[in-house]
């Protein structure tokens, strides 16, 4: 198959898609190797970046999406009215936090580290499509794992959980003190 036509085969599958697919399977669409699927891949990103276009190529882990671009959402409103949001308050953010950087995991060992109830938290965020249940835990009662999805990279902007910052000794030393210090607080009030 032709380059041009590779790419429109490629930029047809994920508009009709609406969703990310893996370079795999375009790979097999195409007719190609992974590695030159890439490449088609790159190119049709670098041409989105460059262009006065309305979309962009993103990556997520092994697979890609073409997405609206951030600078569009204006327009995109003033059609299909107030697109959904969400807000994540402080105690959603935290438990979100958890959920990435010690995934997969489940509630109960969420409310050891946050040291409160968080099964409403963990709802939210996956009816957020932030987190979702990956498993069981090989323990008793085999209690469900959650973990984050495509929509949490998507929604912080990072292509896989490797780039997420990695927390130094001091950081995580704070961070401890900062909670021992409130429950004292709560526990004085």
């Amino acid at each position: 198959m032709k380059k041009n036509q590779a790419e429109a085969v490629i930029e047809a599958v994920l508009f009709t898609m609406g969703e990310s697919v893996e370079v795999e399977r375009l790979a097999e669409v195409v007719g190609e190797d992974v590695k030159k699927t890439k490449g088609i891949l790159d190119g049709m990103k670098k041409r989105y970046g460059e262009e006065n276009r309305g979309i962009m190529l993103i990556e997520l882990e092994d697979s890609v999406q073409l997405c609206t671009k951030p600078e569009m959402y204006e327009h995109l409103i003033q059609i299909a009215k107030t697109p959904r949001k969400f807000t994540l308050s402080d105690t959603l953010m935290e438990t979100l936090s958890i959920v990435a950087y010690k995934q997969p995991i489940t509630k109960l060992e969420i409310e050891k580290i946050r040291g409160v109830n968080c099964g409403h938290a963990v709802n939210r965020l996956v009816e957020f499509g932030l987190v979702s249940e990956v498993g069981r835990m090989d323990a008793p009662g085999r209690p469900l794992l959650f973990g984050t999805t495509e929509e949490f990279l998507r929604s912080f902007g990072v292509k896989s959980l490797e780039e997420l910052p990695e927390l130094s000794a001091v950081q995580i030393e704070e961070f401890k003190q900062q909670a021992e210090s409130e429950v004292q607080l709560q526990l004085n009030i």
